[in-house]
C-alpha cells in the first residue's frame, strides 16, 4: 500500500506490483539532481561524477581535493574500463592494478582525479575483447589478436576524457600513463599534459608478454624486456 504524505510517497510492500513500476512524485524534478556523490573507498574518500557522451556511453570522473586549474596542475589518470581487470582481478592485463595505484597515489597527492572510460578492450568491446582472448589463447599477441578479428590494434578515443575534464574546470593536468597516445589525444583536444609520470604496476609471469607487446609494437613506455 501506499502512504503520501506532502510530497513524499512510501510503498510498504511491493510484493503485489510490477518490478517495473515506477512513481511519479508531483514538484520533484531528476534534472534538479547533479550525478556527483561522495563515494568512499579502500584507497580513501572520493567523489564520483556521471557523464554521458553523444553516443549514449556513460563514464564518470572520480575525484578529490580541488582540482579545477590553480599553481599546480592535479594528477590524472585516463583509465579506460576492463571488466575482466578491474573488476575479477584478471593476471592476463595490469589493468586492475594500474587502477588501484592510481587511486592510491592520487590519495597521497591530496588532490587528482581519474577519468574513467567506457572503452573495454582498447575500444571494441568486451566480446570481440574475448574473442581476442581466445586467439592470444591460441598463440598471438594482443596487437595481431585485434588485427585478426578486422579489427584496430588500439580503437580508444580521448576527445570525451578532455570534454569531462573542460567540465571539472581542467585544461592543464599532470598525467600517469605509459601511453604516448592519451597525451597526443589529450593536447589536440586542449588539455595541457605539463607532465607524465610513469605508471606501471601488476606487472607478473601471466602479463609480461602482454606488456613487452605493447612495449615493443605499440609504443608503450614502459620499463620491461
Amino acid at each position: 500500500m501506499f502512504e503520501t504524505a506532502g510530497k513524499k510517497t512510501v510503498i510498504h510492500n511491493l510484493t503485489n506490483y510490477p518490478r517495473y513500476m515506477t512513481i511519479q512524485i508531483e514538484g520533484f524534478s531528476t534534472d534538479a539532481i547533479e550525478a556527483d556523490s561522495f563515494l568512499p573507498t579502500e584507497h580513501g574518500n572520493f567523489r564520483i561524477r556521471a557523464f554521458e557522451s553523444p553516443d549514449g556511453k556513460e563514464h564518470a570522473i572520480l575525484y578529490t581535493g580541488d582540482i579545477s586549474d590553480g599553481d599546480a596542475p592535479p594528477l590524472v589518470r585516463i583509465h579506460s574500463e576492463c571488466l575482466t581487470g578491474d573488476a575479477f582481478g584478471s593476471l592476463k592485463c595490469d589493468c586492475g592494478p594500474q587502477l588501484e595505484a592510481s587511486m592510491q597515489r592520487i590519495q597521497e597527492e591530496g588532490k587528482g582525479a581519474i577519468v574513467y572510460l567506457r572503452q573495454e578492450g582498447r575500444g571494441i568491446g568486451l566480446y570481440s575483447k574475448i574473442q581476442a582472448y581466445a586467439l592470444q589463447d591460441q598463440g598471438h599477441d594482443t596487437l595481431d589478436a585485434n588485427l585478426l578479428l578486422g579489427l584496430p590494434a588500439d580503437g580508444r578515443s580521448y576527445d570525451v576524457a578532455a570534454e569531462m575534464m573542460k567540465d571539472m574546470g581542467l585544461s592543464k593536468v599532470r598525467l600517469m600513463t605509459n601511453n604516448p597516445l592519451k597525451i597526443k589525444g589529450l593536447e589536440e583536444h586542449g588539455i595541457e599534459v605539463q607532465e607524465r609520470l610513469q605508471h606501471q604496476s601488476g606487472v607478473g609471469p601471466k602479463n609480461t608478454h602482454y606488456l613487452s607487446t605493447k612495449r615493443r609494437r605499440m609504443g608503450h613506455l614502459l620499463e620491461i624486456e
